[in-house]
């Protein structure tokens, strides 16, 4: 008799309904394989738990990217159950992630792997702050809110210098984010690809470019403000100081989704965010 797959659970406690929920289907889940934590979000997930073979998210996108970040490096792969509002990456119901359950511990549904990166920023030659990410690494201006200017290289010769009111550097998977609002390009979710994104550049020159994600990008700031802020995942951050010098390169592990069976990435796009929609079809 094979052992019982390990479970991790990793839930947002604060939305509305989502403990009695976890609560409730524990027991359910003890029945088909071993839980060895349930973790609210944001808290730190025990080191035996990166041994799981499967990581349950209840909440919502940004649940599902606080876990990854949690579990980066690991090979854990996550299936998010969406409590919340979109849903864009948190694929699953209550239903059907009953439904699926089984057959994505037995491999039958197997997970998608989707780049992540890393970001590491230095002051005066000394690291002072790292993260991992899932969608994207943003500088804003921030107040005074004054344009700022970033300079941009890749592999020792400059992009491009960026004046406007920010820059997003954007995961495959974050191109649907953030990126997207900012008018940047969707690209396929399993792609190795970087969408470098200026925010409302005060040049009619200045587009967002698409990059290989195999090379180290870095990110200068020339001309910043006092509020002038470096965001991840739209989820943690840190001040940017002028001189500041940001290295973005792809993480060497990345986020291990696990799809929706017989829901493609552009049926996602068409039912979420409408995409490929006249104006005038009404229907849905």
């Amino acid at each position: 008799m094979s052992a019982k797959k390990k479970i991790l659970v990793i839930a947002n406690m604060t939305k509305p309904g989502v403990a009695g929920q976890v609560e409730a289907l524990c027991g359910w889940l003890g029945q088909r394989a071993e839980v060895l934590a349930v973790v609210a979000v944001h808290q730190e997930v025990p080191p035996r738990s990166k041994t799981a073979d499967l990581c349950v998210v209840f909440g919502g996108d940004g649940t599902l990217l606080a876990a990854a970040r949690a579990l980066s490096g690991s090979d854990v792969p996550l299936l998010g159950v969406n409590m919340g509002k979109l849903g864009f990456l948190a694929e699953f119901d209550v239903e059907h992630m009953k439904k699926h359950l089984g057959d994505v511990l037995a491999g039958k549904v197997p997970p998608t792997d989707r780049m992540m990166l890393e970001a590491n920023l230095e002051r005066s030659g000394r690291r002072e702050f790292c993260s991992s990410a899932v969608n994207d690494v943003t500088f804003a201006a921030g107040a005074p809110f004054r344009m700022i200017d970033l300079s941009v290289s890749r592999g020792g010769g400059e992009i491009a210098r960026y004046p406007g009111d920010g820059l997003i550097i954007s995961t495959p998977t974050g191109s649907t984010a953030y990126n997207m609002s900012a008018g940047g390009p969707i690209m396929e979710p399993t792609l190795e690809a970087v969408a470098i994104t200026p925010i409302a550049p005060h040049s009619l020159s200045m587009r967002p470019i698409v990059v290989r994600g195999d090379e180290v990008i870095r990110v200068t700031a020339m001309r910043i403000n006092a509020g002038s802020t470096v965001i991840v995942d739209g989820q943690i951050s840190t001040p940017l100081h002028e001189g500041d010098v940001v290295t973005i390169r792809r993480a060497a592990k990345g986020m291990r989704l696990i799809p929706h069976p017989g829901r493609p990435f552009f049926d996602t796009l068409t039912d979420k965010l409408h995409w490929g929609r006249s104006p005038l079809d009404t229907k849905g």
